[in-house]
């Protein structure tokens, strides 16, 4: 058999076998458990509580909701930034609630729900650094997490000469700054926000400068697990539970409880 046919074979061999591994509403009720690709770094998020075992914050407590809403229990997966999708697509996740900002490229590999929170891009820095806002990061050096090509671009915007030092999640970010190989850390402010409880000496500096929409991501063409999620969040928001999490998770941060985004 010629090679290049072989390659399509196989190819379209992966994509069914991830199929047949991916799980429908039916699957998921029938199993038990709802399968949540969610971070395990990034407090006040997904944040894998080394004393406890358990993974807290709103992300997680989205997913634990949802179960709970459609009668199984919550079990979480770890969803790095560059993993998440493939994750998701590859059906070794059933939903991922994992600080996704929405936004068209991913819209070409999957779905979205409900947006659940909307967050804005900010800046980390030391307490001493003289960088005040976005504009002063021409010549400067930010650190960013693979996969967060996004925020990326965004900086690159607004700062063309800037420099990129990549890493690989957040806490990595947090110490690159502190031992001075970045000079800034620029994500979502809540995200940042958990860096200053692990890294003292640094700070939030000017004002955000970007409005990023997180949504759950949903494999495209299931309608019946976007119709789980959505319907849960519609219930969440109804009777009060999306906005108590709101105060466990944001407010405590951010001094502010943010409307509900739908």
């Amino acid at each position: 058999m010629p090679v290049r046919p072989l390659v399509v074979l196989l190819a379209g061999l992966a994509i069914v076998a991830a199929a047949c591994t991916a799980r429908d509403y039916s699957g998921i009720v029938s199993s038990g458990n709802l399968i949540c690709g969610t971070k395990f770094d990034v407090r006040g998020f997904g944040f894998m509580d080394p004393h406890t075992g358990q993974v807290e914050g709103l992300d997680a407590d989205l997913c634990r909701e949802i179960a709970r809403d459609n009668g199984v229990r919550p079990e979480f997966v770890e969803a790095k930034t560059e993993d998440r999708i493939q994750l998701l697509n590859d059906g070794k996740v059933d939903i991922i609630i994992s600080t996704m900002q929405v936004n068209d490229e991913r819209k070409k590999e999957i779905a979205f729900s409900h947006v659940y929170y909307v967050a804005g891009q900010s800046l980390l820095v030391k307490s001493d650094s003289d960088i005040r806002s976005v504009d002063d990061l021409n010549g400067k050096t930010v650190c960013s997490v693979e996969g967060s090509i996004y925020e990326k671009k965004k900086v690159q915007a607004m700062a063309p000469q800037a420099g990129f030092l990549q890493l690989m999640s957040y806490p990595e970010a947090g110490r690159a700054l502190v031992d001075g190989r970045c000079d800034a850390i620029s994500s979502d402010e809540r995200i940042l926000f958990g860096l200053i409880e692990k890294f003292p000496g640094t700070e939030l500096r000017g004002d955000t400068f970007t409005k990023e929409r997180l949504a759950i991501g949903i494999r495209k063409g299931r309608r019946d697990l976007m119709d789980m999620v959505n319907v849960s969040l519609e219930n969440m928001k109804a009777d009060g539970r999306l906005v108590a999490l709101y105060k466990t998770w944001i407010e405590p941060e951010t001094g502010k409880i943010p409307d509900v985004p739908f």
